[in-house]
C-alpha cells in the first residue's frame, strides 16, 4: 500500500461507529474506509453518497448493483474491490457462477438481457476509448425509468471513483471471496486471473 491507515483511535470519534459498523458487517474494518477516514469531511461524504445507491429500495436491484461494481473493478484492476465485490455478488446470489463469469459476459448464458444491457452500459462508461451511445441508453429504457437510468450512471460513477481511488493507492484484497485468489505481491497477475475465471 502507498499510503497506510492511522490507528483506529486517531480517527475523530464520530467516524469510530463507522468502522464498528463495518467490523459488525464484514467482520474486519475495511482499509479503504481507513484511507478515506484520512479526511474525515472526504469519509463522510463518499459514505453518504455510498449508502443512497446501496440502499434497500434502489431501483436497481442489488445483484445487479454487484455485477455493476465487479465488472468496474475489473476493468480498473481494483484488487480490494474486485475481492469484496465478487464476494458480495457471490452472497446475493447464492452462487459463484456469475463471479466467473463477469468478465466475459458476452458468452455467457450466466447473464440475462436486462444484465447484458446493464454491463455494456457499465463498460461504455468505464473504458475510456469506449464511450456511451443514444441505443445503449434506449435499450436501458427497456426495464428502468428514467429516475432508474440516472441512479444506475451514479453507480458506475461512484464504483469507478472507488476502484480508482483504492487502485492508486494500493489497497489490497482483504479475503473476502475465495474465487479471487489474488494477494499483495502477484497484483496483475491477480486481476488478470480473476478476470479470465
Amino acid at each position: 500500500m502507498r499510503i497506510q491507515p492511522k490507528s483506529l483511535n486517531r480517527y475523530p470519534w464520530w467516524l469510530r461507529p463507522f468502522f464498528w459498523n463495518q467490523k459488525r458487517k464484514y467482520g474486519q474494518v475495511l482499509v479503504p474506509g481507513l484511507l478515506w477516514g484520512r479526511v474525515p469531511k472526504l469519509f463522510a461524504a463518499v459514505a453518504l453518497l455510498y449508502g443512497v445507491l446501496d440502499r434497500r429500495r434502489s431501483p436497481i436491484d442489488s445483484v445487479l448493483r454487484c455485477l455493476v461494481t465487479v465488472r468496474v473493478s475489473q476493468i480498473n484492476h481494483c484488487r480490494f474491490c474486485i475481492d469484496i465485490n465478487s464476494w458480495l455478488l457471490a452472497r446475493r446470489t447464492g452462487s459463484e457462477e456469475k463471479v466467473r463469469a463477469v468478465a466475459d459476459w458476452r458468452e455467457s448464458d450466466s447473464f440475462d438481457e436486462r444484465e447484458k444491457a446493464v454491463l455494456e452500459y457499465t463498460e461504455a462508461m468505464t473504458y475510456p476509448d469506449f464511450g456511451v451511445n443514444d441505443r445503449m441508453v434506449e435499450r436501458l429504457r427497456t426495464w428502468f425509468d428514467e429516475d432508474a437510468v440516472v441512479e444506475l450512471t451514479g453507480l458506475i460513477t461512484f464504483q469507478n471513483l472507488s476502484s480508482k481511488f483504492n487502485a492508486a493507492l494500493d489497497v489490497p484484497p482483504q479475503g473476502f471471496c475465495e474465487v479471487f485468489s489474488g494477494s499483495e505481491e502477484d497484483g496483475d497477475e491477480s486481476v488478470a486471473e480473476t478476470e479470465k475465471a
